[in-house]
């Protein structure tokens, strides 16, 4: 069930995540390479490496919207919306938001973009704005309340979405199947992916400077430049994860002072990991494969230290 309200038909937009100025303060020094100290914990059974990459599904006619720009709302409870531009529209948003979160901003190109409902079950307010010509000023397109009951709660971070975009023939997805291969725990394939990005990819200070906020990393592009921006270090392992069935979340907020991009996991039996680089049997430190691969060691758990630096703003 979906409900309209309305709010002020010309606003000041001031939710836009502005990553082309935020992101520039995710590097660190010179890039060492580092080993990811984890206890390899087996699981009963040997798990299977064929990747599974979830297609949203274009069908239905639960639709808001026009022509111009469509939410298709039907597959609400799988954990996304499907937005649709024809591209007739240069400047479109579209704001979300869930009881008392932060409100999430997404700039809308032409074509597809999937939206996860990242928040969880609730009542969602869609609202769709315009540019008006001046810099900052949108007018209410439509608005719409959604109701929304997952079937799983971890489908939004099993989903492929406009920030984490892979499929079956992404490069991204074959080799993490092949990182995949001989693990008998999802811990050993978070560890063996984590490894290699650390490892293979190198932090990306020219893109740092230069990024826009409309910045979507490619990630079989990131696989092959070997190098990237933590936007990009998050989207490559998420991928890669979420095609072996390892729900992944893509997260936003900062780590310390600096507007910064991580991942969490999902572990069975363990639950949300938000600290993945060692396991000693009792405590998890925080899993971040941008600093991992910029700093020692020894600088890196000391900044790290119980996640404390770490505040999290955006979920995908």
């Amino acid at each position: 069930m979906f409900r309209r309200f309305c709010p002020n038909k010309i606003i000041l937009s001031a939710c836009l995540i502005t990553l082309a100025l935020s992101l520039t303060a995710c590097g660190g020094d010179e890039p060492k390479e580092t080993e990811l100290e984890i206890s390899k914990i087996a699981s009963a059974e040997n798990r299977s490496s064929e990747p599974k990459c979830l297609i949203p599904d274009t069908g239905g006619n639960e639709v808001l919207g026009d022509n111009e720009l469509t939410v298709n709302i039907t597959n609400r409870n799988n954990g996304y919306v499907l937005v649709h531009s024809t591209g007739e529209i240069d400047d479109i948003k579209i704001q979300l938001s869930c009881g008392d979160s932060v409100t999430y901003t997404y700039i809308i190109p032409a074509g597809d973009s999937v939206i996860p409902l990242s928040l969880g079950d609730g009542t969602y307010n869609i609202v769709a704005y315009e540019g008006m010509g001046e810099e900052g000023m949108y007018a209410t397109k439509f608005a719409e309340e959604i109701d929304v009951k997952l079937t799983d709660e971890f489908l939004p971070f099993l989903y492929p979405n406009c920030y984490v975009k892979f499929d079956k023939s992404s490069n991204t997805v074959a080799l993490g199947e092949q990182l995949a291969t001989g693990k008998s725990s999802d811990i050993e394939v978070v560890a063996a992916v984590y490894d290699y990005v650390v490892k293979n990819i190198t932090y990306d200070h020219e893109r740092a400077e230069t990024v826009k906020p409309t910045y979507v990393p490619d990630v079989d592009q990131v696989l092959v430049e070997k190098k990237g921006i933590c936007f990009d270090y998050a989207a490559v392992m998420a991928a890669m994860l979420r095609s072996q069935r390892i729900p992944t979340r893509l997260e936003f907020g900062y780590a310390g002072d600096a507007y910064h991009a991580w991942i969490t996991t999902y572990i069975k039996d363990q639950g949300w990991i938000n600290g993945f680089i060692e396991f000693d049997g009792v405590d998890w430190t925080l899993m971040d494969p941008t600093f991992a691969a910029n700093a020692g060691t020894k600088k890196l758990k000391s900044f790290i230290g119980d996640g404390n630096n770490y505040t999290t703003k955006y979920i995908y």
